[in-house]
């Protein structure tokens, strides 16, 4: 069983690759593993095939078909340092979770994935060199930077810019863009009663979230997100305006982080772009009246904090996080292009217990307040959800049960994930699962009501 699953995925991917190549889009490739070939000899190599499908549960149409190759590898070098590259080839053939399905001018040049026909994709997940340098430790390339562990929803995760191919139902490892970044790290002992690290962030990269189009399985549709034309109006989206200046445009930012006292707490700051665009628009009045939809990136400033304490069986943990100015849909006539901006303070609570053997639950309160909120904002002036998650393993560990619940209160709305996994083998796992959403559609979650799905998945790892 385990041969045939790899000759059904490698077979696709064989397919695309020799295109690829024939293209000459895999040149870079090409050059870049002959010339570590011979500075730095032989990689690990690691490899993951995987396969996915998810049909809808009220009318069993196919929503999702994926196959995935994910290989991984590393140099090590007689400097000390070490260079890590992850590539991600995915063949998607569902109408609506498509490469297509998914606006990509959000992303810069450098690091937008290079599109095989209408089902296919190549990405360079990661490329870094990292390597201790006198009393830092610096991590150059495009890569991940993760602040913030919160369950489903997200405050301080707001470095890299994500994927709503899918909404919030991918692995956030998988939706998360990484971006080309230089990363500094370094250790400030015995600081204010603790040991700190500290860590800087260069992010020359003008990627943003990755939005999905109009016709996508996922597309927005909540006022809290999309404008609302009149009846007889129809809108037009133009292309974003997206800062282009490479250092001027740049994002950077700062994270303090230690352990003082039996608790793990960080400081961070962030200047960037917010990820997610400011829908300005226009209204053309004539023959065929239309509104003229740009999506515009504003700068603002992130200051937040994290903190986690270990009592017994418990853990209590939280995350604040301080938007300086963030553009939110409004419909007042005073809106200047039908668009407003606040300060926006978001908190998670979070407890966790792991007090049986083998089982794990978590309960998180989220609240977001918009400290300048005016009539007319689509979205409430405090935006208040909660989740929980309850994960039980069975059989030695090879069996898991898990449900994630994620609810906002507000609108009275909510998604719910309940799934089993099981280890067929140490490296191949085999999972089914069932993403439900409730309520109105207006609401951020009400909006995919009708998008219920089962899925199921294989992970092959080499």
């Amino acid at each position: 069983m385990v041969s045939a699953m790899i000759c059904l995925l490698k077979m696709p991917c064989a397919v695309v690759c020799s295109k690829i190549a024939k293209r000459g889009g895999a040149a870079w490739i090409s050059t870049l593993a002959y010339s570590l070939a011979v500075y730095a000899g032989a990689p690990d190599v690691d490899q993951i095939f995987s396969a996915r499908w998810a049909a809808g549960i009220d009318d069993g149409r196919s929503q999702l078909f994926e196959l995935g190759w994910r290989p991984e590898a590393r140099w090590r070098f007689n400097d000390g340092g070490r260079l890590t590259g992850r590539l991600r080839l995915r063949v998607q053939t569902e109408s609506g979770t498509r490469p297509g399905n998914i606006e990509n001018d959000s992303f810069a040049p450098a690091t937008r994935p290079q599109t095989i026909g209408e089902t296919g994709e190549l990405d360079l997940r990661e490329l870094y060199y990292e390597r201790p340098l006198d009393d830092w430790y610096l991590t150059i390339g495009k890569q991940q930077v993760v602040w913030g562990k919160a369950d489903g929803l997200k405050v301080l995760d707001v470095v890299n810019p994500q994927s709503f191919r899918e909404f919030i139902l991918e692995d956030f490892e998988q939706s998360r863009i990484p971006l080309w970044t230089f990363n500094a790290e370094r250790s400030i002992d015995d600081w204010l009663g603790g040991d700190w690290t500290l860590q800087l962030l260069w992010i020359p990269d003008q990627t943003y979230h990755a939005l999905p189009k109009q016709n996508a399985t996922y597309a927005f549709s909540s006022p809290r997100l999309a404008p609302q034309p009149p009846p007889g109006v129809s809108a037009l989206i133009r292309s974003s305006e997206k800062p282009d200046r490479l250092f001027a445009d740049s994002d950077a930012g700062m994270r303090l982080s230690g352990f003082v006292s039996g608790w793990d707490v960080s400081i961070n700051y962030l200047y960037q772009y917010d990820n997610r665009p400011a829908l300005h628009q226009r209204f053309i009045s004539g023959a065929t009246p239309l509104v003229e939809i740009t999506p515009r990136y504003h700068r603002m400033h992130v200051l937040g904090g994290t903190f986690s304490h270990a009592i017994g069986d418990w853990v209590i943990r939280g995350e604040l996080g301080y938007f300086s100015g963030r553009y939110f849909l409004s419909n007042a006539s005073q809106a200047q292009d039908g668009v407003a901006s606040s300060p926006e303070l978001s908190v998670v609570i979070g407890l966790d217990w792991s007090g049986v053997e083998d089982m794990f639950i978590s309960v998180q309160w989220f609240e977001s307040w918009l400290s300048d909120y005016r009539q007319g904002f689509t979205r409430p002036e405090r935006d208040n959800s909660l989740s929980l998650l309850t994960r039980r393993y069975f059989w030695n560990d090879t069996l898991q049960a898990e449900l994630l619940w994620i609810a906002n209160t507000h609108d009275n709305d909510g998604l719910l994930r309940p799934s089993l996994s099981y280890e067929l083998e140490d490296n191949l796992e085999v999972r089914a699962g069932l993403d439900i959403f409730y309520g109105k559609r207006a609401g951020l979650f009400g909006q995919f009501d009708n998008n219920d799905r089962f899925y199921i998945s294989l992970r092959y790892g080499l």
